[in-house]
């Protein structure tokens, strides 16, 4: 019934703020045809600026992060979010077992730890533990060839990826996710501009119909989405998208999305975010929480 109110000759395009890869799997899952909609998905990759393409029209939707939705809004860009698809952030640091170290505290406490010091999370880290027993130098992004040549470097990482790759590589790795310090903002989280939701509810409303639909098929079985991702992008091994795609799901199907469905988002986390970016200085006026998300 919803479909036939949708104009579905008009191509849609969904901008991805990396390449195909498991964290995007339900987008790729999603029969958007089924919904009335004719999608293009874009891949993206480092830099890409997914939250102005929306904002700007040239992209009906992307994927963003919660936290860089927050400074958007406040600096006037009318984004909402849709999906969140990770509930629990997927960053963490990740150290060599053999230290044996409990907490994030004992972390830094010794040793060399690669990270983005600009991030929100850093700055809370360093003003939550401070930095000053610990050598802080830039992150090296995926590689983790010192991690694995020596013992007391820890660095920054998304819990399925880097972690996954060095113990592959034979390292007994520990990871201590950032949510556990209370840094906890949605991520992989699919926005359209506020203008395009007024004028036209029925095609968002559709558009996390079908993606929801594409994440419960991810989820239950991964392999033939991982196939079709794998070959747009062969640089990720087909055993890694395999393993990846397990290993996130505790991040993506929690006890809320169980109760309240796969994306949902609430007031309450919103204003825990915001208040966190207001504190740290990232934002200047705090917008509403409940502007800054729509429940579909």
């Amino acid at each position: 019934m919803l479909a036939a109110c949708v104009k579905s000759s008009q191509k849609i395009r969904l901008a991805l703020n990396w390449k195909p890869d498991p964290q995007f799997g339900g987008f790729y899952a999603a029969p958007y045809q089924e919904h009335g909609l004719d999608v293009e998905i874009l891949p993206g990759g480092a830099g890409t600026p997914t939250i102005q393409m929306v904002g700007a029209g040239s992209a009906e939707f992307g994927v963003v992060s919660a936290d860089e939705l927050v400074v958007a809004r406040s600096q006037g860009n009318d984004v909402v979010a849709l999906f969140a698809v990770f509930q629990n952030n997927p960053q963490g640091i990740m150290v060599h077992a053999s230290r044996k170290l409990k907490n994030l505290g004992e972390v830094l406490r010794s040793g060399t730890v690669a990270l983005q010091r600009g991030l929100p999370y850093a700055r809370l880290l360093e003003r939550k533990y401070g930095f000053d027993k610990v050598k802080i130098v830039p992150s090296p992004g995926g590689d983790i060839s010192a991690f694995l040549n020596d013992k007391n470097f820890a660095q920054q990482c998304f819990i399925m990826s880097e972690p996954l790759t060095a113990k592959h590589q034979g390292a007994d790795v520990q990871v201590f996710p950032v949510s556990a310090i209370g840094y906890n903002p949605y991520t992989t989280v699919l926005a359209t501009a506020g203008d395009s939701l007024r004028k036209d509810p029925a095609r968002a409303t559709a558009m996390v119909a079908a993606v929801r639909e594409g994440w419960r098929a991810y989820l239950d079985d991964p392999r033939p989405t991982n196939r079709q991702m794998n070959q747009l992008n062969p640089s990720m091994a087909a055993d890694v998208f395999a393993e990846v795609a397990e290993a996130q799901k505790p991040l993506i199907e929690t006890e809320d999305t169980r109760r309240n469905g796969l994306g949902s988002m609430t007031k309450e986390r919103w204003e825990t975010l915001i208040a966190q970016l207001k504190d740290l200085g990232d934002i200047q006026k705090a917008p509403a929480a409940e502007e800054c998300f729509r429940s579909l």
